[in-house]
């Protein structure tokens, strides 16, 4: 089919088009195709990996160079071994 143009799109459709193109590293134009799909049912049949976990994901790539680099000194302190401990 060729183009359609949306008219008067809602500023919350609108906010979540964009959000699916960034999270889904998609055109504007392919996100709006894929949100169609699944609201349609009308997809092809797309092969995904199902998450386990996703309570995590908004802190992926949120810490400096320098807050990894604490992070990973307090864990290497943390895992040292007493040997006096062990006797």
């Amino acid at each position: 089919m060729g183009a359609i143009t949306v008219r008067n799109l809602p500023p919350a459709v609108a906010r979540a088009v964009r959000e699916k193109a960034r999270k889904e590293r998609l055109s504007l134009n392919k996100a709006v195709v894929r949100l169609l799909e699944e609201a349609t049912g009308a997809g092809q049949a797309r092969v995904s990996v199902p998450v386990l976990h996703d309570d995590l994901d908004r802190f992926f790539g949120g810490w400096t160079r320098r807050d990894a680099d604490a992070f990973d000194e307090a864990l290497r302190r943390q895992r040292q071994i007493e040997p006096e401990m062990w006797k």
